[in-house]
């Protein structure tokens, strides 16, 4: 379902929404500064997730007009053929009595492909989902192919209207940033990095200022897979392949209940880009071009 996300005025609004798993359109970067910050530090004001000693401290952007939380949606530079296939683990605060009945908001065959496969990828997370499956989190957050950014703890929206999601009140936009990260590490994931995708991809300008002191970048992306809620893994791989360009930025999902098909979409997407000459990344390596 293709909705409009409303306007920033510090940005444009690119691209359409997926409903209910964290797809929405983002800001254009235009507006936003775009060189790489020297530092990052966590929601929490602490120190961003310290990186292991063998890795550099993961890129971000400056901040963006008026000190507002700057917004990335695909790399910069067009030349290279790298794209990013981000998939947002779901699960919002209220489903733990759906968990507990037996719904899968998890998908492990999805990321064992994406093992099997050697591609890198970003996992964007709620923090009720590393709750919800802390040894999958652990192990995503340990294994080098992968990094977990945060897509909040509670999967509630940061404006309104969004899709029906209930909204995080601006005092406790940071609030909620800061319990995903600290689910993460009471996981044990080591390889987080400062970036924050707002669920359903809704913000607003409120919404960027309120995390402005969390430091983090928003990532959006500039194409909608369209696997959330859909039951034909062909139909979702040819409508990533007709939108992938170079420095890309894939929105998928890692959800077996609402994203059932994602892993065979992913079983042809990879074969067909690295046949085109596309690498994949992950988005702390696209956000450096």
């Amino acid at each position: 379902m293709i909705i409009f996300v409303r306007r920033s005025a510090a940005a444009v609004v690119l691209g359409a929404a997926l409903v209910g798993c964290g797809s929405g359109t983002g800001a254009s970067r235009g507006s936003l500064a775009t060189q790489p910050s020297a530092s990052a530090s966590s929601a929490s004001g602490q120190p961003a997730p310290a990186p292991s000693p063998e890795r550099a401290a993961p890129p971000t952007l400056a901040a963006g007009p008026g000190g507002l939380t700057p917004v990335f949606e695909r790399a910069f530079d067009t030349r290279t053929k790298t794209v990013a296939l981000t998939f947002d683990a779901d699960m919002t605060a209220d489903q733990g009595p759906r968990a507990a009945g037996g719904e899968h908001f998890d998908n492990p065959a999805l990321i064992a492909s994406l093992r099997r496969l050697k591609v890198p990828a970003t996992v964007f997370m709620t923090g009720r989902w590393a709750e919800e499956y802390p040894d999958q989190a652990r192990s995503i957050g340990r294994d080098p192919l992968f990094e977990i950014a945060n897509h909040s703890y509670s999967h509630h929206a940061f404006t309104s209207p969004c899709y029906g999601l209930p909204t995080v009140s601006g005092q406790r936009m940071r609030t909620d940033v800061e319990r995903a990260f600290a689910a993460f590490r009471k996981a044990g994931a080591r390889n987080v990095v400062p970036y924050f995708r707002f669920p359903g991809g809704c913000y607003d300008d409120g919404a960027l200022r309120a995390l402005a002191p969390a430091k983090v970048t928003a990532v959006q992306w500039d194409v909608v897979s369209g696997d959330a809620f859909a039951r034909d893994g062909e139909a979702v791989a040819e409508q990533v392949l007709a939108g992938v360009r170079p420095g890309s930025v894939v929105v998928m999902h890692c959800t077996r209940s609402a994203a059932p098909v994602t892993e065979q979409a992913v079983l042809r997407i990879v074969p067909e880009l690295r046949e085109r000459g596309y690498r994949f990344v992950k988005v702390s390596e696209l956000m450096e071009r």
